[in-house]
């Protein structure tokens, strides 16, 4: 007896070992309890995020759906209004609508009187509503009809260099070509939303 009561006197002085004792017996009496608690809510909280995922997946495709009937709609009552386009034409963007006129600057291919069809469209758009391609609209949804009407060159531009007490001067005239576009017709031909068709024509402008 005298033997564990010193033990246990021995054991009492040393508040840390009674601390980690009691910390592990109590871990080891709650591990199973927590165990059997936390399961069903995390499933639970998995099942609860995958249906609130499929609903708000659901209501944004009817929403996009509402949006793409109501421009079809428009486009199939022809009441969207006068259209616009943006174009990459040779190395720069045009803000275009029918009737404009854009000047080309340097060499290009296409005689006067020519009529073309401008395929790369950045965006086009009406009064309610806007198509941004990514970075192109698909080929043969927005159709921009175009006229060559005048290649010319530019007003003479005079290059002059000199340097002093060297006995260097030169003048060189320089003249740069130019094309004269017209804009005839900005149209959606195809409906927004549906699958893109495809056109056996080459993509030249």
């Amino acid at each position: 007896m005298a033997f564990l009561a010193k033990g246990l006197l021995s054991v009492a002085r040393q508040p840390c070992l009674v601390n980690n004792l009691t910390h592990t017996f109590r871990a080891l009496s709650l591990a199973p309890r927590l165990q059997q608690q936390q399961k069903p809510t995390l499933v639970n909280a998995a099942v609860v995020a995958n249906k609130s995922e499929k609903v708000s997946s659901e209501l944004e495709q009817k929403e996009c759906q509402d949006v793409f009937d109501k421009v079809n709609q428009q486009l199939d009552e022809r009441k969207e209004g006068r259209l616009f386009a943006i174009v990459h034409l040779c190395g720069k963007q045009f803000k275009i609508t029918a009737g404009d006129i854009i000047l080309v600057e340097g060499y290009w291919p296409p005689t006067i009187g020519d009529e073309i069809r401008l395929e790369k469209v950045l965006l086009a758009g009406a009064k309610d509503f806007t198509l941004i391609g990514r970075p192109i609209l698909p080929a043969g949804l927005v159709n921009v009809k175009a006229t060559i009407i005048e290649k010319t060159l530019t007003h003479t531009k005079t290059h002059f260099k000199k340097k002093r007490r060297k006995q260097y001067m030169r003048i060189n005239f320089q003249r740069s070509p130019n094309t004269m576009i017209r804009i005839n017709s900005i149209e959606v031909e195809q409906n927004v939303g549906g699958p893109a068709q495809v056109i056996s024509e080459p993509r030249i402008f």
